[in-house]
């Protein structure tokens, strides 16, 4: 069978160069609050920052496609597409490159983080082309992958080292008839990596079943940044502390040990009664509650060609955060963007992002 490890390609890592950027428009009023206004001029703040360092798309329903382009700058591309909801990093495809510059796409199997045995929303069948449709606007070679993955389950290094989570890919609402072993090699065979780092828990609440890119990233080979919590009383504490044990023993593909940049966690965030209010409550679709713990993290940033997009999330934390990230990219601009819509949707803005490399 043909992967794109057997044909030379692997999974750059998210610094290295990009050609543009995806994202999907949200409009789901079970998911989106007030009509999904507030989280539309959200994705649009985050669009027009990414836009100042590389090419954005917005996918967008046809429903949706003149607001969208109306709200959205001239510099963004609005492309016609249909889908469930507007979680690109997970529905969209992984792209993967060989020595030549050659791009082709990964399109995972997409079940909505879990099925009918867990999942957020159904159905989900609009979600899983959008991969395809994506590949085909880029005029990408697919190679469609033989089993459920979201792009926010997997970070890479570029140099063949991955970052995961247990309770992610290990979950039986994923893929219940592979063991650690197959998952491992299926990994390999379609993102080029030869060394996998499992960490446990993602953070706290995560919906997603604990994603690592809301946990943990890769900032350049062999160091990595890490959501914190110095609080005892706070589950997110536990969580955090074992990946730090996990990780400050791990070597690379390479053989070197990592080093680890925490980065303390904003809040803890909860939602309000107001913002649970305006949520249309609907048939197939996890309901939102006042009073739940925001999965929240400075960890979910995307790393643009000349910036890193942040989020912005607690006035309490955010400049420390942002300093941190300051220090971690010195060659790039850290621009923070209001993100707490994004957060009450059940992500932030890695998750409505997906590079392509150049």
């Amino acid at each position: 069978m043909k992967t794109p490890a057997r044909d030379g390609f692997r999974m750059p890592a998210e610094w290295e160069r990009h050609a543009g950027t995806w994202m999907l428009w949200p409009e789901r009023h079970d998911n989106w609050r007030e009509g999904a206004a507030p989280a539309q001029r959200a994705f649009t703040e985050v669009a027009s920052a990414i836009a100042q360092s590389e090419p954005v798309t917005m996918a967008v329903s046809a429903q949706q496609f003149e607001a969208a382009r109306r709200a959205l700058a001239s510099a963004v591309r609005v492309v016609e597409m249909s889908s469930n909801d507007a979680w690109m990093r997970d529905v969209g495809p992984t792209f993967v490159v060989n020595a030549r510059g050659e791009r082709r796409g990964v399109d995972w199997i997409f079940n909505s983080w879990g099925g009918l045995t867990g999942g957020i929303y159904s159905p989900w069948d609009l979600d899983d082309q959008v991969a395809a449709k994506v590949l085909e606007i880029e005029r990408c070679a697919r190679y469609r992958a033989p089993f459920v993955l979201e792009g926010g389950a997997i970070h890479v290094d570029g140099k063949g080292t991955l970052l995961t989570t247990e309770e992610c890919l290990l979950n039986p609402n994923r893929n219940p008839d592979l063991r650690r072993g197959q998952i491992e090699s299926l990994l390999e065979d379609h993102l080029g990596v030869r060394k996998i780092i499992w960490l446990g828990r993602g953070v706290y609440n995560d919906e997603t079943d604990g994603h690592v890119d809301n946990l943990c990233c890769f900032v350049r080979p062999g160091e990595v940044a890490l959501t914190w919590c110095d609080d005892r009383s706070d589950p997110q504490y536990e969580i955090s502390h074992e990946a730090y044990e996990v990780l400050r023993s791990a070597r690379d593909v390479r053989g070197k040990l990592l080093k680890v940049h925490k980065l303390q966690q904003p809040g803890p965030l909860y939602m309000t009664e107001s913002e649970a209010a305006g949520i249309e409550a609907a048939p197939g679709c996890k309901p939102r509650r006042a009073g739940e713990r925001l999965a929240a993290s400075y960890v979910n940033f995307y790393i643009a060609n000349l910036a890193i997009v942040m989020p912005l999330l607690d006035a309490r934390t955010d400049g420390r955060a942002k300093a941190a990230l300051s220090r971690l990219f010195p060659g790039r601009k850290v621009i923070g963007v209001p993100s707490r819509e994004i957060l009450l949707g059940g992500g932030n803005i890695h998750c409505i992002t997906q590079q392509v490399p150049k």
